[in-house]
């Protein structure tokens, strides 16, 4: 029997700039709860974890060394933080770092959204018993508010993290500008500061580095990538001119339903073609499966964190575990594949002549523009 050092398939790192450490590898759970225990849930397909199942996943996940667990209080309508609830009731407590947002709508309520101080305590407490815990590890805003001052915000959730029910702050879904905002005022006003950023990000999005990761990798946020295969799109499951099998997973099920179609309408080019076939040769050249070639790639860029991946099954969960640690990316596939996936925008104005006027002004104290790596 494998020892627990044998079995471990993660390493840890710190979230951004704290003295927390997670796993490199975090647990989504977008796909626990089953659709028709909560059938307004949006972002739900029939393919959605039982609370048994979710069980088991969690298990194993902690068994390979996953200490990090992300969920947020509208996946499933609450079922999500719910099935954690349970299942954190029969551990150890401390040795989990759970991670949930705030922000959508829960309910027909007009109070109900948005980054209000009345919304956020609410859903703060709301989680909290939906978790069957007294505290939360990481609390982030799911996206930006138009209609709350940012002071608003930034207070209500700097008090939370003072009254002992949060212990961390991040941000998720955020342009640019609206990231470097946040970080200024929670330093202006003399709040707690936030340490991470949970954005898309993947082989086939990687318009976040030319803005907000360059405000993470200089303000000292870690990055937590969602959606990492981009609904199995670099997995190597589609090909060319195929039709999707509706059963095959979320992705197809969101096609047959018309719901998220415009994912596959707005990457299903020939640009995302050539990048599977690097990304498949890669792949072929280490041994490895697609997407694990497009997590490693992920976990080998300096601003991440840790990769949330989701998992409907333990067999998909450990394939996926095993990119944690014990290999790594060549530096010569590495710069292959990201010539093969560099956005268009990235040579386009202002980046472009941001980078060349910059070619020669070089400071080994200043961190690099993210963007610079990109053309």
């Amino acid at each position: 029997m494998e020892s627990e050092k044998e079995q471990c398939k993660v390493e840890y790192t710190h979230l951004g700039k704290s003295g927390l450490k997670v796993s490199n590898i975090c647990l989504g759970t977008m796909t626990f709860g089953k659709l028709e225990e909560s059938p307004m849930a949006i972002f739900a397909c029939p393919t959605q974890a039982d609370e048994e199942k979710a069980h088991g996943i969690m298990d194993r996940f902690v068994e390979l060394g996953g200490n990090f667990i992300d969920t947020a209080n509208m996946y499933c309508s609450g079922r999500s933080e719910h099935i954690i609830g349970t299942w954190l009731k029969k551990k150890s407590r401390d040795n989990v770092v759970v991670a949930t947002k705030c922000r959508f709508s829960m309910s027909t309520d007009p109070n109900d959204q948005g980054l209000s101080r009345r919304h956020i305590i609410k859903c703060c407490e709301d989680s909290l018993e939906r978790l069957q815990t007294n505290y939360i590890d990481l609390y982030q805003t799911h996206m930006w508010d138009d209609a709350t001052p940012i002071e608003e915000t930034l207070r209500t959730l700097d008090d939370l993290v003072r009254c002992g029910k949060i212990r961390y702050l991040g941000v998720s879904n955020l342009l640019g500008w609206q990231t470097q905002k946040v970080v200024d005022y929670s330093k202006f006003m003399g709040l707690t500061g936030f340490i991470s950023m949970q954005q898309q990000y993947s082989l086939l999005v990687r318009h976040p580095e030319l803005e907000e990761f360059q405000v993470c990798k200089n303000e000292g946020l870690g990055v937590l990538p969602w959606s990492p295969l981009r609904s199995g799109m670099l997995t190597g499951k589609y090909k060319r001119d195929e039709k999707m099998d509706p059963k095959s997973g979320r992705l197809a099920y969101d096609f047959e339903k018309n719901s998220q179609a415009s994912y596959w309408t707005k990457y299903a080019k020939d640009t995302y073609w050539d990048i599977m076939e690097v990304v498949e040769k890669v792949a072929k050249t280490n041994g490895k499966t697609a997407a694990q070639v497009a997590l490693k790639w992920l976990l080998q860029k300096d601003v991440v964190s840790s990769v949330i991946i989701g998992a409907t099954s333990i067999k998909q969960l450990e394939e996926n575990m095993s990119v944690g640690s014990g290999w790594s990316i060549s530096k010569e596939d590495m710069e292959t594949l990201d010539e093969a996936s560099k956005p268009e925008s990235a040579s386009s104005y202002p980046y472009e002549m941001s980078r060349l006027g910059n070619i020669s002004r070089v400071n080994k104290f200043i961190p690099k523009p993210a963007v610079a790596n990109l053309v």
